[in-house]
């Protein structure tokens, strides 16, 4: 009776003493080449997928390496935003620190920042605190990470003054007392610039340290 594919299997699973009991069939086997015709005995394919395994572990490594050289970047990047943040003395310095930094240190070429609570001071009047439509503020109010991607339909126009190009791409940071009391706005022409599937760990951040200085001035 002919040897099935899967009692073969088994017999040497059950068995892994076999090659060492017969060392020779390692040399004497011959299998199809995977890198091209000819065949190749059973150690050199062995060796060749073991090589295989290690490359696409070396590969994984340097993706991980690379990630992590990224999220140190990014991670000094916000450590200097905070302290921006710490140093200002003022709205209006707090505001253009932040505008400013994430324009120059992080490269988005649109940011804005609105607010529908009332400023502590007569003096804090600025485009921070043009009215926002109800409709925003409930939408920013469900938010509960922040939003990345094109514009949910959102009335945003004269947020971001003017522009050469149509923006495509978005992401909108709540800031959050109690309840939600503004957003931070980035935007960009670039439709990939901010997706979906992004992550939003420090857009998270950034958005929960300006709440906190921000808290400062308003009501």
């Amino acid at each position: 009776m002919q040897t099935t594919d899967d009692q073969l299997t088994e017999y040497l699973r059950a068995n892994p003493g076999f090659f060492e009991r017969n060392a020779h069939l390692l040399t004497e086997i011959y299998l199809p080449s995977p890198h091209g015709s000819g065949t190749i005995s059973l150690a050199e394919r062995q060796q060749l997928a073991q090589r295989d395994k290690i490359r696409i572990l070396e590969a994984k490594l340097s993706e991980l390496i690379q990630f992590g050289e990224e999220n140190d970047v990014i991670s000094d990047k916000v450590h200097r935003l905070t302290l921006g943040i710490l140093a200002a003395r003022s709205f209006d310095a707090l505001v253009q620190m932040v505008m400013h930094n994430l324009r120059e240190d992080f490269q988005v070429p649109h940011v804005a920042i609105r607010l529908w609570a009332q400023p502590q001071s007569e003096a804090d009047t600025g485009d921070e605190f043009n009215p926002v439509d109800e409709t925003l503020r409930n939408w920013a109010q469900g938010l509960n990470a922040p939003y990345c991607g094109h514009n949910p339909s959102l009335n945003l126009d004269g947020w971001f003054g003017e522009t050469n190009a149509p923006l495509k791409s978005f992401a909108l940071i709540p800031l959050r007392g109690e309840n939600v009391f503004g957003l931070l706005a980035m935007a960009s022409e670039d439709p990939k610039r901010f997706y979906p599937e992004m992550g939003t760990l420090y857009l998270k951040r950034i958005g929960e340290l300006l709440s906190v200085a921000l808290l400062r001035y308003i009501l």
